[in-house]
């Protein structure tokens, strides 16, 4: 476990993955956390205390990549606000408890959040497997109560029941997926093939990519899973779609791509989800000729002018040595929106309090990005694309 209200280091994307080469190797099947922090030392009341925040970061060799930059989002977040005085007066300890994504990993992290008496809340817990997966969990026995779960980076809709400790911000997979294939059916597009990482992203995610391609009357082709060694699999080679959408994470779609030739005279478009790093991807190289691959994005561009964007490229600026990323905007954007939660609670801030601040659903207006709900349901999502050329510029 690590306080981020620590003095901010400068590291880059190649020194983190230099980095994270040697910690994949050592983090096993538990929780990479230090002994939990000793309490603070007694204060006169409860206001001059600090308030816990836990973040659950799933740093995984195939996750690292979206939960690093998400992570370092959410940090200059949290130190920015700290900077301006915190929430009501009050610091802010954001906590990060790093896991391999296992869930042995994932208990121990839930856990600890749990046992931390001053924790009020989880905020920004990602990867999507590790936020599917606290969504399922049931408080620990001996926890006094519910942690509410807040601004996950989840791509599963939640039922209605699990809406009463989980409050989402980001559109899921149904909703990208609907305006990545709604933007090429616009341009006359007929027929797309679908390609999923693997045969548990393909049992997660074809049925309602199914179901969106026939609402837009686009025929969709399943073709082989990215990680196919079937003679089949060779037809990817060089396909025959002009669009292809991919469902799956930057190294998935990187092993996939490089085996890709568009043919002769032809251009080529993979279509990614919010999983995908371009920035990373764009580092990674090896993007064939006549291939460009577009990601849809689960916030608003990081050129755009919102003041919420401009806050984070700020914020990123001041305390990492970092380029922006739609994955960092997200956890900048999961941060922002904890604190303006904990800010509108009078009273007591609590795990209680916030749970039932939270379950009034209040709209948050932060700087441009809205969350609105209706019930228990979002009334608005943000969905964007940015695109990476065969020449390794990043486009939006």
């Amino acid at each position: 476990m690590y306080p981020s209200d620590s003095p901010a280091v400068a590291l880059n994307r190649r020194q983190w993955f230099a980095w994270s080469a040697a910690a994949s190797a050592a983090m096993a099947g538990d929780a990479t956390a230090q002994p939990l922090l000793s309490a603070s030392p007694a204060r006169n009341t409860d206001a001059e205390r600090p308030l816990v925040v836990a973040q659950i970061v799933d740093l995984s060799l195939n996750q690292q990549d979206v939960s690093r930059d998400f992570l370092v989002g959410s940090r200059s977040a949290w130190q920015n606000l700290n900077a301006r005085g915190g929430v009501r007066g009050r610091t802010v300890q954001h906590i990060t408890l790093e896991t391999n994504g296992s869930p042995a990993s994932l208990q121990t992290a839930w856990q600890t959040a749990h046992r931390q008496t001053g924790c009020v809340a989880l905020s920004g817990c990602v990867g999507n497997a590790t936020a599917a997966a606290l969504v399922a969990m049931p408080p620990p026995a001996d926890s006094s109560s519910a942690l509410a779960l807040i601004a996950p980076w989840l791509h599963n809709a939640v039922t209605d029941s699990e809406a009463e400790t989980v409050f989402e911000v980001f559109p899921d997979h149904q909703t990208q997926i609907a305006h990545a294939i709604k933007t090429h059916a616009s341009l006359g597009v007929k027929q797309i093939g679908v390609v999923f990482a693997n045969v548990q992203v393909q049992q997660q995610s074809q049925g309602y990519v199914l179901q969106v391609a026939k609402s837009l009357g686009l025929e969709a082709q399943i073709l082989p899973h990215a990680s196919a060694k079937s003679p089949i699999a060779n037809q990817l080679i060089t396909p025959t779609q002009t669009i292809i959408l991919f469902v799956g994470g930057t190294p998935e779609l990187h092993a996939f791509v490089s085996k890709l030739a568009a043919p002769p005279g032809r251009q080529c478009f993979v279509v990614a989800l919010a999983d995908v790093n371009l920035q990373v991807l764009a580092q990674m190289g090896g993007t064939p000729k006549g291939i460009s691959i577009i990601a849809t994005q689960a916030v608003p561009l990081i050129s755009s002018s919102l003041p919420v964007v401009r806050a984070y490229r700020d914020a990123l600026g001041r305390f990492f040595d970092e380029s922006p990323s739609p994955q960092g905007l997200a956890g900048f954007i999961a941060a922002r929106y904890t604190a303006e939660v904990l800010g509108g609670i009078t009273g007591p801030i609590t795990r209680a309090t916030v749970l039932a601040a939270l379950q009034r659903r209040a709209d948050v207006n932060m700087g441009g990005y809205v969350v609105a709900y209706r019930g228990k349901k979002r009334t608005n999502a943000y969905v964007t694309q940015s695109m990476l050329t065969q020449d390794g510029r990043i486009i939006g």
